[in-house]
């Protein structure tokens, strides 16, 4: 046979005082003239030894009332039969006796069992606890986790039902808060000691700064004893209601700023009066009073050879004994269990008795099973030292906690601190609050930093490293063109197109809009060259029209000369158009006026050109072509060509005309404004024809270059209209490929040194004998047949 089970080890103090807690209210309720008058409760308590075999062994027994040492006497209305029972301390031994006692349906109302998985009402319809809920606290754990800014941490948990099940969900509620988890080890306190060792050497190898633990106080010191042999760098520890405010666990110094969640504080009246009431009958009469007492004051109450033990003399304080028994300050377990006998006393009450004329009647002969409590426990509702108790459809209680830290006493020891409060029937957002000052590990009073990569700054966005969690990525700059504006951003978006970013790329600010100003270095040149050329027309006119009756002046057409120097002086202004913000009227003007002024001043060219030829022709014996191109058909042919150009311009402004326009595709980062064309066969129509009366001159320039008068205007001309020819056919790749308000300083270019060249080229000489070389501005020296 083997042997039966027996409990081995030492007394938990905090085990005892819980036991002696439940008697305390017991006998509070038996003495009440509220509840339950005139019926007294009875109860029997086992030790399970925190071991699943005891505790089945024990739930079979109360399920068939086998004990041998039950009070069966006449003054017990129902002997035997268990009503209800208050446990089990552990959520594993809960889960194994709800299995048992479930199909009987006798309520089972736990003060400690935590596992979200007791919830489960068609695995445990008769569960009940006045605990709360691990999913309460593993949702409250990662909010906790989030609201600090960690994201990188490491879990550890005990390898029970109460560890695994919470932290399952603890790992589910921190995915959802886009927490990482570098590691999950577990560990069970019968495990060998090289599975503690292999967790510990994980914790010490890890770069997570914090640490979550669900785990029972008995495994976790295990592992802490581990962790002590050998020093590991800092760590955040944060922990589960089991273990966070264990007095044995202060000892691990190294787990200072250690915070968690823990059930609420609260005060029993009466009930450290009750604890320290300890007579030597009483203590004697117990044996498990009588192994505590013997343990806490190191004496013996009998005399026994086995024992060196001294005797005890009778003269021991329980009061002056420091002892989680005796400290009644941190009553938090302890009161869930004065909840649960609370709880169970108000359902029978509820069963058997009734209320009369403000009087309580209740039959205490009154036969009553306990699927009866277990139906009224479901709707028990009551507040006892103004602590509410009831029961949701799960058979959980409403989510409290108390936010504990670990603290420096001024003498140096550590102290249970509460820093806030956590209640899940808050609206979200709000249930987690603080209420003190948090110290941190190493005493610090800044929170530590527990992150995989450091946050990625706005004007950057993340990119995940290969193979690692979604915490751990590199901060990428956004491209061109677009920002993020803020912290962490998973994606970097489009400026709209008249913005752009800012050097740190997290703002969008209007694109410096760009054209060719007069106030800039390149306007400025320009106009200066276009106001000098104008100038320079204007002052030969002047020259021309003081000389006017001189042979030079007279024999080069003076009429034309002077058309043609007011036509330069009009080329030479129209590239002021060009410069300055384009509107729509300047648009206009600037495209019209070029092209109708540059063909006047070719339709002069070739009014001259046609006049050499016409009066070398004349010159022959019989020849009267002449009277075919007098002064009237050279007006003719100049107001005909330019006619001409300026139908070509009307049509192209009626149908469509050039406009303002914002340049968003040449550039990215700048707009620029510039006169869109309208229509594209316009402008080449005007260039064209402005081309083709050019290239017809410079023709019939080249004709006349080798006539043999002394001064031959033909050949200036060939110079002119080479140049010009020269300048417009290297404009227009010059036009194309030039970007922004490049372009427009290229035609201006273009303008400019067309014009120079056929003023220089065409007067230039004829100034320069005027006023120079007087001498050979004679009728003589023009017939001269030699060469000029």
């Amino acid at each position: 046979m083997p042997e039966p089970l027996r409990c081995t080890g030492r007394i938990d103090s905090n085990e005892l005082r819980t036991s002696c807690a439940m008697i305390f209210a017991i006998e509070e309720i038996n003495n009440s003239r509220k509840l339950l008058p005139g019926i007294r409760l009875g109860y029997q308590i086992h030790d399970s030894c925190a071991s699943v075999s005891m505790t089945v062994k024990v739930a079979f027994q109360l399920t068939n009332g086998l004990d041998e040492v039950f009070y069966t006497g006449d003054n017990c209305s129902q002997s035997g039969m268990v009503m209800a029972v208050v446990g089990e301390s552990g959520s594993t031994p809960s889960i194994s006796m709800s299995r048992i006692i479930g199909s009987f349906d006798i309520p089972q109302v736990s003060h400690s069992a935590t596992c979200a998985c007791l919830s489960d009402k068609q695995q445990y319809p008769s569960f009940f606890r006045t605990i709360p809920s691990d999913q309460f606290q593993a949702e409250g754990l990662a909010k906790l986790v989030k609201q600090f800014g960690w994201t990188w941490i490491g879990a550890v948990r005990s390898d029970s039902d109460y560890g695994n099940n919470g932290m399952a969900s603890f790992l589910d509620a921190a995915h959802k808060e886009g927490i990482c988890v570098e590691y999950s080890e577990s560990f069970y306190r019968t495990h060998p000691r090289s599975r503690i060792q292999r967790v510990a050497d994980v914790i010490r190898r890890s770069t997570a700064k914090v640490i979550v633990a669900f785990a029972a106080s008995g495994d976790l010191r295990l592992l802490l004893e581990e962790l002590s042999r050998e020093p590991s760098p800092p760590r955040q520890w944060i922990g589960s209601e089991a273990w966070v405010t264990h007095p044995d666990m202060l000892k691990f110094t190294f787990c200072a700023g250690a915070i968690g969640f823990a059930i609420p504080r609260s005060v029993i009246p009466g009930l450290r009066d009750f604890l320290l009431d300890l007579s030597p009958t009483k203590v004697a009469a117990s044996p498990i009073l009588t192994e505590f007492w013997e343990d806490a004051f190191n004496c013996s109450l009998e005399k026994s050879s086995a024992s060196d033990k001294k005797l005890c003399d009778g003269n021991e304080d329980i009061q002056k004994v420091q002892s989680p028994y005796t400290d009644t300050s941190q009553l938090r377990v302890t009161n869930m269990v004065y909840k649960a006998v609370y709880a169970i006393a108000y359902a029978i009450h509820n069963a058997v008795c009734q209320e009369t004329n403000s009087t309580t009647q209740c039959d205490k002969l009154s036969k009553i099973n306990s699927r009866q409590v277990f139906t009224q426990l479901r709707k028990v509702h009551f507040s006892q030292n103004g602590y509410k108790v009831s029961f949701d459809t799960n058979g959980d209680p409403v989510a409290t906690y108390e936010l504990v830290n670990w603290q420096k006493s001024k003498s140096g020891s550590l102290e249970f601190v509460t820093v806030g409060y956590y209640d899940a029937s808050l609206p979200m957002g709000q249930e987690l609050r603080i209420s003190k000052n948090i110290t941190w590990v190493e005493d610090k009073t800044h929170v530590p930093v527990s992150v995989c990569s450091d946050s990625c700054p706005p004007g950057t966005h993340k990119v995940l490293q290969k193979g690692k969690p979604i915490c751990c990525y590199d901060c990428i700059p956004c491209p061109e063109g677009e920002i993020s504006n803020a912290t962490d951003s998973l994606n970097c978006f489009l400026c709209p197109k008249e913005l752009w970013p800012n050097a740190e790329r997290d703002t969008c600010f209007p694109k410096p809009v760009e054209f060719l100003s007069f106030s800039e270095v390149l306007g400025i040149v320009l106009s200066a060259f276009s106001l000098c050329g104008a100038c320079v027309a204007a002052l030969t006119a002047v020259i021309f029209f003081r000389h006017r009756t001189s042979p030079i002046v007279r024999a080069n057409n003076s009429e034309l000369s002077f058309l043609l120097l007011f036509s330069l002086t009009l080329c030479f202004l129209c590239s002021l158009t060009f410069i300055g913000a384009p509107s729509e009227w300047s648009c206009m003007l600037r495209h019209t006026a070029f092209g109708i002024t540059f063909v006047l001043c070719i339709s002069c060219v070739l009014g001259k050109t046609i006049v050499v030829l016409m009066a070398f022709k004349a010159t022959l014996p019989g020849s009267n072509i002449m009277k075919w191109f007098g002064p009237l058909q050279q007006r003719m042919t100049v107001v005909s060509f330019t006619f001409i150009q300026v139908l070509i311009c009307t049509v192209w402004l009626v149908v469509s005309p050039p406009f303002p326009m914002k340049n968003l595709t040449t550039y990215k980062d700048r707009i620029i404004l510039e006169c869109a064309l309208g229509s594209a066969v316009g402008f080449w129509a005007v260039l064209g024809y402005i081309g083709l009366l050019a290239v017809f001159c410079f023709v019939l320039a080249v004709l006349a270059r080798k006539l043999p008068d002394n001064f031959n205007e033909a050949k200036f001309i060939t110079f002119s209209m080479l140049i010009f020819c020269a300048v417009w056919i290297t404009f227009i790749p010059a036009y194309v490929s030039s970007p922004g308000k490049f372009t427009v300083a290229v035609e201006i270019f273009a303008i400019l040194a067309s014009s120079f060249g056929l003023i220089l080229c065409i007067f230039a000489p004829k100034c320069f004998i005027i006023v120079f070389k007087p001498e050979k501005n004679t009728k003589k020296h023009l017939m001269n047949k030699s060469q000029y």
